[in-house]
């Protein structure tokens, strides 16, 4: 017979608990316990029945030298993303808002993969939902297996007869384990699923790809273990009322966590976009005030945004200071550089910015295009055509380097413009570009050269 008892699990950190109280004692927050009827059973999941190897020991100088085998799903945003393909036997968390097209990413990328059987299971959708979504991406394949399911167990059985190389689960919140007794989407339930498919995929090698909700504060929902668990966790992002989408790596044991992915959202399903500035910059017939192009990188993939800045008299009495995109802190710093080191009165005007495309950038280089956008819109005058800028400013008004300035000024020269402004102090020859290089030295040569 099974043995049942009572758990208390926090909802934020996982944490155990013999009783129930108020407040948390390893995460500190309140009123997020709750309390979990637990039943486990003895039996073996069907892939674990024939797996009877002994743990072998191994010393760190024996261990070979491998290369983790992975699988190009021809997504070049999401090869990117992940380091250069799914890894045989990891297991990957992509998270997201509602409606911001999860579940068209992941059906994409098995429709898409030729010639290798995928098993896509779902728990919130029937297969004739997913027959539609699939005939509107319009990718036929024969090798894309549809589950709708729930039980993990039953899941299992279905994925050792058909052998499948890929699994993705749609979501992890509506899988449920008969060795736990309670509801999905629990905390026991989402580790208790989420232990079987890590110990699946690392004792078969076959990539378990999870779904996961999230909660209304943006982080996964279910307690915060889960993505310890898994090797890789995306983030999905976008506005559900913008057609761009963004895909972010939070976490990666396979390759770096500062690349980006960016996808627009078709009638068809998602499209890649190959030249992220084309979404970043609109195209303007007529100069206007208060926009600046900044070279940026978001890993070692540079590209040009388009800055907006614009600053009118504050008629409430207190200036309002507005960002979008951009962190509203910085924004105050470069405010008091201007009026401290270059001599604007800016304390009693409104200021707005905005990086164009819903993204948002913490790079530093963007500095010199944000002071230039304000400028501009302080002064009334556009800034001169076909100019970008990367350079950081500090707290003495002066423009300091900033890294691999040699990828923003080949990203720039390739897209046709005709002078980027940098700092004085970045090591580079200048007469390897085409394009014309300015350097500058402080807010006060920024100024005089433009205006």
């Amino acid at each position: 017979m099974a043995k049942s008892k009572t758990i208390y699990y926090c909802q934020n950190c996982g944490a155990q608990h013999a009783t129930w109280m108020g407040k948390c004692s390893q995460c500190g927050e309140w009123n997020t316990i709750v309390e979990e009827v637990v039943e486990k059973n003895a039996k073996k999941t069907p892939w674990q029945e024939d797996n009877t190897k002994k743990p072998v020991l191994f010393n760190i100088k024996d261990i070979p030298e491998t290369s983790e085998t992975r699988i190009i799903t021809h997504n070049d945003e999401l090869d990117r993303v992940l380091g250069g393909g799914i890894v045989l036997g990891s297991v990957i968390l992509l998270g997201g808002e509602p409606g911001i097209g999860k579940s068209t990413l992941l059906l994409q990328v098995a429709l898409s993969l030729k010639h290798l059987k995928v098993l896509y299971v779902s728990g919130e959708e029937s297969a004739s939902q997913i027959k539609l979504r699939a005939e509107r991406i319009g990718i036929e394949t024969e090798d894309c297996y549809i589950l709708t399911e729930t039980q993990t167990q039953k899941i299992f059985k279905q994925a050792k007869s058909i052998q499948p190389q890929i699994l993705i689960i749609d979501s992890i919140q509506t899988l449920q384990s008969e060795y736990v007794e309670s509801s999905p989407g629990s905390v026991s339930q989402i580790r208790e699923c989420t232990s079987e498919l890590i110990k699946f995929a690392k004792t078969t090698n076959v990539p378990v790809i999870l779904v996961g909700h999230i909660t209304k504060e943006g982080s996964i929902a279910g307690p915060k273990i889960l993505e310890h668990m898994v090797d890789v966790v995306l983030q999905f992002e976008g506005e559900r009322n913008h057609l761009y989408r963004l895909l972010r790596a939070q976490k990666n044991r396979f390759g770096s966590t500062a690349e980006l992915g960016i996808y627009e959202m078709q009638g068809s399903g998602l499209r890649e976009v190959s030249n992220p500035s084309e979404v970043l910059i609109s195209p303007k017939d007529t100069p206007l005030s208060g926009n600046a192009i900044a070279a940026t990188l978001e890993g070692i993939r540079p590209m040009l945004i388009e800055i907006q800045a614009l600053v009118s008299t504050a008629v409430y009495g207190t200036p309002q200071r507005s960002t979008t995109g951009f962190d509203i802190k910085r924004l105050n710093m470069l405010l008091a550089v201007l009026e401290k080191r270059a001599g604007f009165q800016l304390g009693s005007k409104d200021v707005f910015l905005n990086i164009t495309g819903g993204i948002r950038v913490d790079d530093p280089a963007i500095d010199l295009a944000v002071l230039c956008a304000i400028l501009s819109s302080y002064e009334n005058e556009p800034l001169p055509d076909n100019c970008c800028f990367a350079g950081e400013i500090g707290l003495s008004g002066e423009v300091r380097p900033v890294n691999r300035i040699e990828k923003r000024i080949i990203e720039a020269e390739k897209l046709g413009y005709d002078v980027i402004f940098i700092s004085k102090h970045n090591k580079v020859k200048t007469s390897n570009f085409q394009i014309r290089v300015e350097m500058l030295g402080t807010v006060g040569d920024l100024y005089r050269m433009l205006f």
